[in-house]
């Protein structure tokens, strides 16, 4: 196998148990968007429910429907706001989309009455981040539409956390002030005698550093794939003073990334190597082409500024990445030796982390960006 992706899930199921020893007995959303993460969603959502999990997060009706077919029946939250003419599956698969204003709770009556039956929806709060959802002041004007349509149920009402993840003081009262507005508009659904049914706002950061925002249900994102979006030590003591009796939350990378060293070639003094001559050998030396590439997930930017792990020795990327195959320096003397395992991040290597940091990014966009044609490979 050229490259692959190997998904640690004892990891991700010591991730989950971590996050469910923190909240409580609250319930707990996994995301799925984006294939899990990269991690493979199917498999990701069939362990998850047998660690307790209570509902999955997908961006996409078509990742729902995937959850469907692969006999997944507990509620799936449609995150992102679909298209009209993706109504019907929606219905048909029994998705939970979010709502964020009139105009789509009244097409989704509609879709539901077309069907003859009943669907449940989430309202989206927008307390914040300044995307999806409606404002705080409009939020029980569409409670109230939403409980006056035959064919649609309110079981849930959600915001998203923009800056949760920043231990920063102003972002960390800013995140208090979207929870003040999000309590608020709540509390004004209730008093009107509609029930919001079940309420959550937190993603992986309040998770870890904002404990009133868990409310009925937390979204760890991130978190449940290895990467802590804060560090609890860097929040001031009195916001983590409910978690005294909880000790810091552990995450550990699920994914490894391998490739394979597939040529080795002699390379002399003052040769360039790969597209644009972006580095040139000062000395003779060996390059080893591995057999990963853009088009596998490798962002282009790891050229020059990353590794490969080989033997337990960390060899550099030189020259720039190319669609399919990249190389490294691995000196005049090597015991590197053609077909041997070359890890790009996790297990022997630095994190998919240290990867975004070199390539200015964030870890979402590496692990995410791992292609499908790239294998992945479950270990228990």
């Amino acid at each position: 196998m050229r490259t692959k992706a190997v998904i640690h899930l004892d990891r991700f199921k010591e991730n989950l148990a971590s996050v469910k020893a923190r909240v409580g007995g609250r319930h707990i959303c996994v995301p799925v968007k984006a294939d899990a993460y990269g991690h493979g969603a199917v498999q990701i959502a069939k362990v998850s429910l047998k660690e307790g999990a209570n509902c999955f997060g997908v961006a996409a009706v078509s990742e729902g429907m995937e959850l469907r077919k692969a006999g997944i029946t507990v509620p799936i939250l449609l995150f992102s706001q679909p298209s009209p003419d993706e109504i019907q599956e929606i219905v048909k698969a029994n998705i939970t989309p979010f709502v964020s204003d009139a105009e789509f709770a009244a097409v989704l009556n509609d879709g539901a009455k077309a069907a003859k039956t009943k669907l449940q929806v989430h309202i989206k709060i927008d307390t914040g981040m300044g995307r999806l959802g409606c404002l705080p002041k409009n939020a029980l004007a569409l409670a109230s539409q939403i409980e006056k349509y035959s064919n649609l149920k309110l079981t849930g009402t959600a915001t998203h956390l923009a800056v949760s993840d920043s231990a920063k003081i102003p972002d960390i009262d800013f995140t208090k002030k979207q929870l003040s507005r999000f309590n608020k508009a709540v509390n004004n659904i209730r008093n009107a005698g509609i029930n919001p049914g079940i309420v959550h706002a937190a993603n992986s950061g309040a998770v870890i550093l904002h404990p009133d925002a868990w409310l009925d249900m937390v979204r760890p994102g991130i978190l449940l794939y290895g990467y802590k979006a804060a560090q609890e030590f860097e929040a001031p003591v009195k916001q983590l003073k409910k978690l005294k009796k909880y000790k810091a939350i552990s995450a550990e990378p699920v994914m490894e990334l391998i490739t394979t060293v597939s040529f080795i070639k002699k390379i002399k003094k003052g040769e360039n190597v790969s597209y644009g001559r972006t580095w040139i050998a000062r000395e003779d030396t060996n390059i080893a082409v591995l057999s990963i590439g853009y088009a596998d997930g490798l962002v282009r930017l790891a050229g020059n500024s990353w590794q490969a792990v080989i033997g337990g020795e960390a060899y550099p990327l030189v020259g720039r990445i190319c669609m399919d195959q990249c190389c490294v320096d691995i000196g005049k003397k090597t015991k590197v030796k053609r077909w041997d395992e070359a890890v790009i991040f996790g297990g022997s290597a630095p994190s998919a982390a240290e990867l975004a940091k070199a390539a200015a990014t964030i870890p979402y966009e590496i692990i995410c960006g791992i292609n499908k044609r790239v294998p992945r490979v479950y270990k228990q």
